[in-house]
């Protein structure tokens, strides 16, 4: 359940909800902006798109929308759980983000019109995923590339989630939502000019009823509650000129309890406060009929507040004897300043090539306390980058691209050269090769230790192949990464160092039908992967716990006219993922290992639509939606925790076995119900 629950079944009721998806290139330039200069029409254009998977309301085909991704069941219409359906990304039950082809979460990242969304989930909770911070619906452009990805991004090993925020609504409009856990409104105006626009919206949600009635095994003693501020303002400018600002303002508190590992008769407690402020402004123009401008300004301000404690029976502390008491008993308050300062310029060349230039500044300061211990810590990242594109012939492209990079904090320089290249075999279907170099700096949690360490490196190789035709997508990619210098541990006084290594390697399948069964969309999805790490406590080359070596996923949407009535059904199945007991006995030891259960898990999502009040000057799309997520109450288990004297072990699951939801929605000003019986599908 999370506050964008409501619109798991209303793409109808967006601006972009006609749009249907293509493949673009690594920066998220339209297809039809491609076109060489004298290229024939009936010729169709080859565009560089190994490693990425994008949606655009200028796009046509039969891939992937920006409504299609979050309207699959099971979503929770969270951007990062619906992008779970693509090939590449793991099914992870236990914790947010993205896990793309054998890395973290934290080896993506997110990025708003061209500047980082350094925190896009609320403050993580032990074994209950989190929910995005934004909204999904605010963007027109969603590219996500899980390899090979441009030079004009950086500081992701692994992944880019690149999101282009909407220009101007198409219309005023107002909307509202009621569901019992989550409630909100929203707001958008548009100028009588038709060139400029602002929006309000305001979300909420509490789960403490929902909880009440639907058992969990955690123990809420104080929400889940999250509550959401956002607003925007768009002008054009000139000719040419789109200034958009976007703020968003939340906070959120989760505090549980949870038996013990290491007694059966205490509880380990945890809470957790979060505050975010975002605030994103972004500003394109052209200059005289060659240049593009494009600059960009981010700032946010983050506070997480965790408290974790031991109790007794009466919630009264207590303590273990043969447990450390820091391990059970501590807290961490963080606060962080992140900016960011951005600017690129694109030079037009004939025939439709271009050349990029741009340099960007990234400033980061956290303070407070982590695990009882003050820190305090200052980075400035300073980054320059070009890049080209070059048609070679009229059926092949390159994409060439050189990015530099200087951390104060590490006192270290960086160059990651990246290459893709594009072979149009037919009108249909192409071949697509990607190569690039990808730095990362270690995570906070190791810099607040040890500020000798160098930034981590993966090199990935990428080969696609895409058929496209009578609304029918095929995909097949084979990709293979290389990691150096990650995060190893060394006891015994666990001090950290940048030597660790691995790799990655894998095939992917997407395959996508819209034609063949009337008022039916289906797509399948499977992923292979061979993954291997020397990293952080490992004793040895260990595939880590979160990479699964098979995952497919099954969506499909059928659509009912004459009831006016829409079925989502998606069936997820990954193969069981390892799990480890990693002691420390004169150097690392693994005390206990094995396999999970396969993780299986079938979602159904029905929505109706109506008009309540026809006869209204500005018409209303109102429905009702209702859902099961883990129809069947399969058991899953995700991995487990272990006792500190590794005696005992506590299966890591889902805190309910299914997931209700039930509500209404209505959106006044824009009537959407032809849209969605049209372009539903």
């Amino acid at each position: 359940m999370t506050k964008y629950l409501i619109w798991i079944f209303l793409p109808a009721l967006m601006g972009n909800a006609h749009a249907q998806q293509t493949l673009k290139d690594s920066t998220g330039k339209a297809l039809s902006d491609t076109v060489p200069r004298g290229t024939p029409k009936n010729l169709k254009l080859v565009t560089v798109s190994a490693g990425a998977f994008e949606a655009s309301d200028k796009a046509k085909g039969a891939s992937l929308t920006p409504m299609d991704a979050v309207t699959v069941a099971g979503s929770n219409g969270d951007l990062t759980q619906s992008l779970r359906s693509l090939p590449g990304v793991q099914q992870i039950g236990e914790t947010e983000g993205l896990f793309v082809r054998g890395g973290t979460s934290d080896e993506t990242k997110q990025f708003i019109d061209g500047t980082l969304f350094k925190y896009p989930n609320y403050p993580s909770v032990p074994g209950i995923p989190q929910g995005a911070r934004i909204n999904p619906f605010l963007f027109k452009g969603i590219l996500f590339s899980s390899g090979g990805y441009s030079a004009l991004y950086g500081q992701a090993m692994s992944s880019a989630l690149i999101l282009e925020s909407v220009d101007l609504p198409e219309k005023s409009s107002a909307s509202f939502y009621l569901f019992p856990a989550n409630q909100g409104a929203g707001l958008q105006h548009l100028g009588k000019d038709n060139r400029s626009s602002f929006g309000l919206g305001l979300n909420y949600s509490n789960q403490t009823l929902y909880n009440a009635l639907v058992p969990h095994v955690p123990d809420y003693f104080q929400g889940p509650s999250y509550l959401e501020g956002n607003a925007n303002y768009r002008v054009k400018t000139g000719r040419s000129g789109m200034f958009k600002v976007y703020a968003v303002w939340n906070k959120s508190a989760v505090g549980m309890y949870n038996q013990d590992v290491d007694s059966a008769a205490l509880r380990s407690g945890y809470l957790v406060k979060g505050g975010n402020i975002y605030t994103n402004m972004s500003y394109r123009t052209m200059l005289g009929k060659d240049w593009k401008m494009e600059t960009g300004l981010a700032y946010s301000n983050n506070k997480d507040k965790r408290t974790v404690s031991l109790v007794d029976a009466a919630e009264k502390p207590a303590t273990l004897p043969e447990v450390p008491p820091t391990l059970k008993n501590n807290t961490s308050d963080i606060r962080s300043n992140f900016a960011q300062t951005r600017v690129v310029f694109t030079r037009f060349l004939a025939g439709e090539q271009a050349v990029r230039i741009g340099a960007e500044h990234f400033y980061t300061k956290d303070a407070g306390v982590y695990r009882d211990s003050a820190v305090a810590q200052t980075d400035q990242l300073s980054a320059v980058f070009a890049e080209s594109d070059i048609y070679l012939t009229s059926g092949l492209a390159a994409r060439v691209g050189l990015r530099l990079e200087h951390t104060s904090l590490l006192a270290k320089w960086s160059l990651s050269p990246r290459a893709s290249l594009a072979w149009r075999l037919s009108d249909e279907s192409q071949l697509n090769f990607a190569y690039g170099l990808f730095y990362q700096e270690p995570q906070n949690e190791f810099l607040y230790r040890n500020r000798d360490l160098s930034l981590s490196r993966a090199a990935h190789y990428v080969v696609n192949y895409t058929r496209r035709a009578h609304n029918r997508f095929l995909r097949v990619e084979a990709y293979y990464k290389q990691y150096q210098d990650l995060i190893r541990l060394l006891p015994p006084d666990v001090k950290s160092v940048s030597t660790g290594n691995g790799y990655a390697k894998g095939l992917e399948l997407f395959y996508r039908d819209k034609k063949t069964f009337k008022n039916l969309d289906y797509w399948i999805t499977y992923t292979y992967l061979d993954t291997r790490r020397d990293y952080l406590n490992y004793p040895m080359s260990l595939r880590p716990p979160f990479a699964a070596p098979h995952t497919m996923t099954i969506a499909v949407k059928k659509f009912f006219p004459d009831l006016s009535t829409g079925v989502n059904v998606s069936y997820a199945l990954a193969a069981g993922r390892p799990y480890y007991n990693i002691r420390y006995s004169d150097g690392w030891q693994l005390a206990d290992q094995g396999t999970t259960k396969p993780y299986s898990i079938v979602n159904l999502h029905i929505s109706h639509l109506m008009t309540l009040f026809p006869r209204w000057k500005h018409k209303d799309f109102s429905g009702f939606a209702v859902g099961v997520n883990n129809l069947l109450g399969t058991k899953q288990v995700f991995g487990y925790n272990y006792s500190y004297d590794g005696q005992h072990k506590m299966a890591v699951s889902l805190p309910a076995n299914r997931t209700f939801f039930v509500g209404f929605f209505m959106s006044l000003g824009i009537d959407r119900t032809d849209d969605f019986l049209n372009n539903n599908l």
